[in-house]
C-alpha cells in the first residue's frame, strides 16, 4: 500500500470519527447544552495542552527529519570515499590497480544489490558487507607502495578505507527507526487528548465549527503521518538511497 494513500486513508478516517462523535454528541445532549457556561479553566486547560502537545510534535518532526538528513549524509561520505578510492588506485600497477577496483566492485554491488533491501527489512548491515569492506581493507594494504606517487595514494586509501568503515557504521545505525515506543505512545496519547479537548468545550454542529474540527484533526493526522514517513530514513526517505553509489560507479547493481 502506497504511503501517500495510508495518509489519506488516516485522514479521511479521523476527520470522519471526529465529526461523527461530534454529531452523536450533541444528539444526546440535544439543544439544553449551553457552549457559554464552559469553564474558563478548560479554556484555558485546552490551551496549555494544544500549545505543549504542538511543542512536543515539533520536536518529534525536527528529530526525525535531522535524522534523515544525517542518515543521507552517511550514504554520501561512504560513496564519495568509495570513489577516492577508486581514483587513488590509478597511481599504482596495473595488477595491484585491477586488484583494488575489483574487490571495490565487489562492495558496491553487494551494497547495491543486496545489503541495500536487507538493511530496509531488518534495520541492519549484513556480515557479507562486513566481510567485502575487510577483504578491500587488505586488498589495498597488500600492494607496498614504491614511488612517492604510490606512498601518497596508500595513505590516502588507508584514511579512504578508514571513511568507508565510519560512514557503514553510521548507515547501520540510521537504519534503525529514530523514535523510541515510548515517544510514539505520548505523540498518539496527545493527539487524542488534543482533539478531545474540543468536545471538552461544547462544540456544536455548525457548519464552520464542524469544518475547524476537521480541519484540525486531519493537521494532527499529517503531522503524524510525517513523524512515522521519516522515522525511518532509507525505507521512506525522497528518492533512491542508492544513487549516491550509482552517480559514482554507473555498473553498480549491474551484477552481483
Amino acid at each position: 500500500m502506497s504511503e501517500w494513500l495510508v495518509l489519506l486513508i488516516a485522514v479521511v478516517a479521523t476527520c470522519a470519527l471526529v465529526i461523527l462523535v461530534a454529531v452523536v454528541r450533541q444528539r444526546r445532549v440535544g439543544h439544553e447544552d449551553d457552549p457559554s457556561e464552559t469553564p474558563d479553566v478548560i479554556e484555558y486547560m485546552t490551551m496549555m495542552i494544544g500549545v505543549v502537545y504542538a511543542i512536543v510534535l515539533g520536536l518529534a518532526i525536527a528529530g526525525v527529519w535531522e535524522a534523515q538528513g544525517a542518515a543521507d549524509d552517511w550514504v554520501r561520505q561512504e560513496a564519495q570515499a568509495l570513489h577516492e578510492v577508486d581514483v587513488l588506485a590509478e597511481v599504482f600497477p596495473e595488477d595491484a590497480r585491477d586488484d583494488i577496483r575489483a574487490s571495490l566492485a565487489t562492495y558496491v554491488d553487494h551494497t547495491v544489490d543486496t545489503e541495500w533491501d536487507h538493511m530496509l527489512d531488518h534495520d541492519d548491515l549484513t556480515e557479507r558487507g562486513d566481510s567485502l569492506l575487510g577483504q578491500l581493507r587488505d586488498t589495498v594494504l597488500a600492494r607496498e607502495p614504491e614511488t612517492v606517487r604510490e606512498v601518497q595514494a596508500f595513505q590516502g586509501m588507508i584514511d579512504q578505507v578508514a571513511a568507508v568503515d565510519e560512514a557503514r557504521v553510521g548507515r547501520g545505525d540510521s537504519a534503525e527507526p529514530t523514535m523510541p515506543p515510548v515517544v510514539w505512545l505520548g505523540l498518539i496519547v496527545g493527539g487524542v487528548v488534543s482533539v478531545g479537548m474540543i468536545f471538552a468545550l461544547q462544540i456544536q454542529r455548525s457548519g464552520r465549527e464542524m469544518v475547524l474540527a476537521g480541519l484540525f484533526s486531519a493537521l494532527i493526522a499529517f503531522l503524524l503521518f510525517l513523524v512515522w514517513y521519516f522515522d525511518d530514513p532509507f525505507a521512506h526517505g525522497l528518492g533512491d538511497g542508492t544513487e549516491a553509489y550509482q552517480a559514482f560507479f554507473p555498473r553498480a547493481g549491474a551484477a552481483e
